[in-house]
């Protein structure tokens, strides 16, 4: 018999995705699977969660949320034979997108059981996983005023976005990677794995989640007048053509910012504001399983 253990955020999607053991039970019958519910109550929850699940040796862990969910529980999950399973009614769902798995809660469920299972890369900052992207830039500026918002809406999102490109001072930081260091005044600084951040959008459109390496785009600080044209490379996913940016793919880099002592950090699409002014950040190549569409 199969044990699935789900966890779900219930504020995920304003609510409205009424997961429980009674629609679960639907598409899951007693006679083939064994189920568990359990409800998050709050940011961090889903990893607690996910700790003591783990001592009960599910065959897969169900995320049911948004992307912050699902990387709370699969930091849980690196290295692990229990595989991930997504249900992504968040608002953003990048992770989800970029593996294939479907939208449509009937459709994400039916991947549990008839799905195959995909190795995935891993990134690490610090002593903290990731698993679509993380930053130092103006994109942890916008998510950290993103969540105060308390709307997990796309127009909440752009809204906090146009606030916060104008508002944005940048600090000199060092950056060592590729064998070679570096000095810039970082607008954007976006390490990757997936292919996409959410809501459709990409910064990275060519990432791949299995090939060893993370992507970096890197920005400097820019006019008023390249902000819009960078705002309008990436709703149109061409930001490799935007002529301020940098692109490469790394597998070690450490960046320092001398000049302060604590660090505003997006992890998954989370805001983290961390005691340290230095930065590791590493792949670890296929170490989560997640249960995937059949192509």
């Amino acid at each position: 018999m199969t044990y699935l253990h789900f966890i779900v955020n219930p504020i995920s999607g304003n609510g409205k995705h009424h997961l429980g053991e009674t629609m679960l039970r639907q598409f899951f019958p007693e006679s083939e699977y064994r189920i568990a519910v359990d409800y998050t109550k709050h940011k961090g929850h889903a990893k607690t969660l996910t700790e003591s699940i783990i001592k009960l040796h599910p065959d897969c862990i169900v995320a049911c949320g948004g992307d912050g969910t699902i990387s709370e529980v699969a930091s849980g999950l690196v290295d692990s034979v229990i595989k991930l399973a997504i249900v992504p009614v968040g608002s953003g769902n990048g992770l989800a997108s970029n593996l294939g798995i479907p939208q449509s809660v009937p459709a994400a469920l039916d991947t549990i059981k008839n799905g195959t299972v995909a190795f995935i890369d891993v990134g690490k900052v610090n002593q903290r996983y990731f698993f679509s992207n993380m930053g130092i830039g103006v994109d942890a500026k916008i998510i950290k005023r993103y969540e105060r918002t308390g709307k997990r809406t796309l127009s909440a999102y752009i809204a906090a976005t146009l606030r916060e490109s104008f508002r944005f001072a940048p600090r000199q930081t060092m950056l060592a990677y590729n064998n070679q260091i570096d000095s810039q005044m970082p607008f954007l600084l976006f390490v990757s794995n997936s292919n996409e951040m959410g809501y459709g959008m990409s910064l990275t459109p060519e990432a791949k989640l299995n090939d060893g390496k993370l992507d970096l785009l890197l920005v400097p600080q820019i006019s008023l007048f390249r902000k819009l044209q960078l705002g309008y490379s990436v709703l149109s996913k061409k930001t490799k053509r935007f002529s301020k940016s940098t692109h490469t793919t790394f597998t070690n880099l450490v960046l320092e910012q001398q000049e302060t002592i604590y660090m505003d950090v997006q992890i998954d699409g989370e805001f983290h504001n961390l005691k340290t002014n230095k930065l590791t950040i590493d792949v670890l190549h296929k170490a989560l399983r997640v249960v995937v569409p059949i192509v």
